[in-house]
C-alpha cells in the first residue's frame, strides 16, 4: 500500500501544469499560491496547534539534561563541565509562541516549501537563581509533498522539517555568555522536536479543507454529484492545479452515467494573485439530464395557471388555427400537457450560455367532469438563454424564453401551420412554464469546496465549452 502510495508521489513530481486544450471533462481547479499561504494562516488561528506546544523543554534527570542527556553526566553541564549543577537550568518551558508568520514558495516537481518565522517565548530559573525570561527566533523550514489519498482527495504530506535558531533576547535574569552556547545547542536540539508537529497538526487541518473537495453536492431532492480528483494534482510557481472528476448520483445513490462527449476546452491563462474554476460544459448537461429523468422539466398547463389576459379556449384556437379543431364546438377550455423526452442540450459560448429543450406539447380540449380530448400534438424546441451568477457554492442559473420553433406531429382533424400557433403559444410558456423551470434550475451548477475559497465574488466568463470563475486571491 506505502509503495503504491509513494509511486503516486514519484508520479506527480515528474509532472506540471500546462496551458492549452483540456481533453477531460473534469472541473479544473487553480489554487493560487496566495490562497495556500491564507489557509495555513489561518489554520494556526483559533485553535490548539500552538497552545499544545507549551510546557517543558528542561526537567531535572531526564531527557536533555538527564544522566545521558546532551547537558547531563559528561555533557556540557555535567561533571566537567562549564556548570556543575544541572538544576541551574531546570524547569525552562515555553510559555508563549508568538503566531509564526508564514512563507510558501511552490517547487514544481518537487513539492511545496513551507516557512514558519514564530518567536519562542521561555521562562525559568536563571544560574544564579531568580527568574529568567528570554525570546528565541525560529524558523521552522518544511519541504510538503502532494498526493492523491485512497478516497480520491488531494493530500499534502510532510517529508522533511528542520528548524533554524535565529536571535535569543534576554529580558530578565542573568545569563553568563558561556551559557548562551549551551542554550542555544540545547534549543537547536529540542526545538525540531517541539516545532515540527506544529507543522504536522497545520497539515491535518489542511488536509480536512481539502478532503471536502471529495464531497457531495446535493441536488435537491434530485441527487447529487459527487466530486474526486480525476488525475494527480499538478504544481507550478504559482498555483496548484487540480482536475476534478464529477460523478452523478440519482437520490437513491445510483450513478446516473451520462454520455462525456468529447468537447476540448482552451484553458485560459491565470493571472498571478488569483484563483480558477473551470466549470466544463458536461457539467451543465448533467444536471439537466437529471431534471429530465425525473421529470422536473415536464409540466401541465391549465387555464387556472395561465393569467386571463391569455385565453386558453377552443374559442380563441379556432380564430388562429380553425381546421385544427374539425367539428369541436367553441367554448372548451385547453389543457396543455409538455413532456420532455430527451436531455437539453446546453450550449457555452463566448459570452452566452443557452438551453435547448426538445419538447412534445399534447393540445387537449377539456369539460368539467368529461375525459380530455386529444385535438393535435406538436413536437416543439425551446431555446432559452441562460444567465449566470457565482455564490459559494454553485453557479445560479435563470432562464429566459428566447424563441420557439416547431411543427405538428399528428393532429385528430387536419394538418395545419404550426407557426400560427408560435405567438400564442409564447405567452403561454412565459407566463406559465418558464417561472416553473426557474425553481427547478434553482439547484444551480455545483461547484467543488476548494479550501476556503469564495467564488461569490469571481469574475465570470462564458468562453467555449466551459465556465470560467476567476478570484483575487
Amino acid at each position: 500500500m506505502m509503495l503504491g502510495v509513494w509511486a503516486l508521489l514519484f508520479l506527480w513530481g515528474l509532472v506540471t501544469p500546462c496551458e492549452g486544450l483540456l481533453e477531460t471533462v473534469g472541473t479544473l481547479a487553480r489554487i493560487d499560491k496566495d490562497e495556500l499561504s491564507k489557509a495555513i494562516q489561518n489554520s494556526l488561528v483559533g485553535g490548539p496547534i500552538l497552545q499544545n506546544v507549551l510546557g517543558t523543554v528542561t526537567s531535572v534527570n531526564q531527557g536533555l539534561v538527564g544522566s545521558k542527556g546532551l547537558l547531563g553526566g559528561g555533557g556540557l553541564l555535567g561533571s566537567g563541565g562549564i556548570f556543575s549543577v544541572v538544576e541551574e537550568l531546570s524547569g525552562l518551558k515555553i510559555e508563549e509562541l508568538t503566531l509564526p508568520e508564514v512563507s510558501l514558495k511552490l517547487l514544481p516537481g518537487l513539492g511545496v516549501q513551507v516557512n514558519l518565522l514564530t518567536k519562542v517565548g521561555l521562562r525559568g530559573s536563571g544560574p544564579l537563581g531568580g527568574l529568567l525570561q528570554l525570546a528565541a527566533e525560529v524558523n521552522v523550514s518544511s519541504r510538503v509533498a502532494l498526493g492523491m489519498s485512497s478516497r480520491g482527495t488531494p493530500i499534502l504530506i510532510l517529508k522533511r522539517c528542520s528548524t533554524l535558531l535565529g536571535h535569543i533576547s534576554l529580558f530578565s535574569g542573568l545569563l553568563p555568555a558561556p551559557l548562551f552556547t549551551v542554550l542555544e545547542q540545547m534549543l537547536c536540539k529540542v526545538l525540531p522536536d517541539l516545532l515540527c508537529p506544529v507543522v504536522d497538526s497545520m497539515l491535518g487541518v489542511m488536509n480536512e479543507l481539502l478532503g471536502v473537495t471529495l464531497s457531495l453536492v446535493p441536488l435537491r431532492a434530485l441527487g447529487s454529484v459527487e466530486f474526486t480528483l480525476a488525475t494527480l494534482p499538478l504544481i507550478s510557481n504559482q498555483y496548484i492545479e487540480l482536475n476534478i472528476n464529477s460523478i452523478v448520483k440519482s437520490a437513491t445513490g445510483d450513478i446516473i452515467d451520462f454520455p462525456k462527449p468529447h468537447v476540448p476546452v482552451k484553458v485560459p491563462p491565470k493571472q498571478d494573485h488569483t484563483s480558477q474554476v473551470i466549470v466544463p460544459l458536461y457539467l451543465f448537461s448533467t444536471v439537466f439530464g437529471v431534471l429530465q429523468t425525473n421529470g422536473a422539466l415536464d409540466i401541465d398547463i391549465t387555464p387556472e395557471l395561465v393569467p386571463k389576459n391569455i385565453p386558453l379556449t377552443t374559442t380563441y384556437l379556432a380564430v388562429l388555427v380553425p381546421e385544427a379543431l374539425g367539428k369541436l364546438p367553441p367554448g372548451q377550455q385547453l389543457l396543455l400537457s409538455l413532456r420532455v423526452k430527451e436531455a437539453p442540450t446546453v450550449t457555452l459560448q463566448k459570452k452566452k450560455a443557452t438551453v435547448s429543450i426538445p419538447a412534445t406539447i399534447h393540445v387537449l380540449s377539456s369539460v368539467p367532469q368529461g375525459t380530455p380530448t386529444a385535438l393535435f400534438q406538436l413536437d416543439e424546441v425551446l431555446t432559452l438563454n441562460a444567465q449566470l451568477a457565482p455564490s459559494a457554492t454553485k453557479l445560479r442559473l435563470s432562464l429566459s424564453l428566447e424563441r420557439l420553433s416547431g411543427k405538428v406531429a399528428s393532429s385528430s382533424a387536419h394538418i395545419f401551420d404550426a407557426s400560427l400557433l408560435e405567438e400564442w403559444l409564447n405567452k403561454v410558456l412565459r407566463a406559465v412554464y418558464v417561472p416553473k423551470l426557474n425553481v427547478n434550475v434553482e439547484v444551480g451548477i455545483p461547484l467543488p469546496k476548494i479550501l476556503n475559497v469564495n467564488f461569490s465574488t469571481s469574475v465570470l466568463d462564458i468562453i467555449e465549452n466551459a465556465v470560467v470563475l476567476t478570484v483575487a486571491s
